[in-house]
């Protein structure tokens, strides 16, 4: 998504909503990889593991309390979301290494689609793209699949979701809201 029109000299965030994963589980994800033995790319900290939702982009700040109502307002299912991370791909035209589900749950769909809807009604324009869950272990990658010893099997279970500010390579929380 980009930010709205308008030219101002405030301070920006570069925001996106994410499933984050708890910390249990982004140790597992990061021993997993490192016995991939990758040879090539740039890993992502672990400490950055999440599943993006919706990337906002670049907000002025001023923007933050109208995004953050937005998001408050999203129809959401109601219960905890649990998502099977159970294939690792090698995305090529993006140079990344990433965990993808065999199936995306309808309510994760749902939780887009609301996100995205209401980030439209603030005057952000959508990604062409269809939506594709993924948890990126690493970057600027230009191997090959490499095997994995032990079958990837990561159950990320969301009880809420997060608006994250992405500052300097770090991801900051800045609100959530439960599922």
């Amino acid at each position: 998504m980009d930010p709205g029109t308008g030219e101002t000299a405030e301070p920006f965030k570069r925001l996106f909503f994410a499933l984050d994963c708890v910390p249990e589980q982004r140790r597992a994800i990061a021993r997993w990889r490192g016995e991939l033995a990758l040879g090539t790319g740039r890993p992502v900290p672990s400490a950055n593991f999440h599943l993006t939702l919706v990337f906002v982009g670049a907000v002025p700040t001023v923007q933050l309390p109208t995004i953050l109502a937005a998001a408050a307002a999203v129809k959401v299912a109601g219960e905890p979301l649990t998502l099977m991370l159970d294939r690792l791909e090698v995305w090529r035209p993006a140079k990344a290494l990433v965990l993808v589900p065999s199936h995306t749950p309808v309510a994760l769909r749902q939780l887009v689609y609301g996100l995205q809807q209401a980030m439209l009604a603030l005057g952000f324009t959508q990604e062409s793209r269809d939506y594709l869950a993924h948890l990126t272990l690493a970057r600027d990658y230009q191997g090959r699949e490499p095997e994995a010893l032990v079958p990837t099997a990561f159950a990320l279970r969301a009880r809420h979701f997060t608006l994250f500010e992405s500052r300097k390579g770090q991801y900051w929380p800045l609100a959530q809201w439960p599922l």
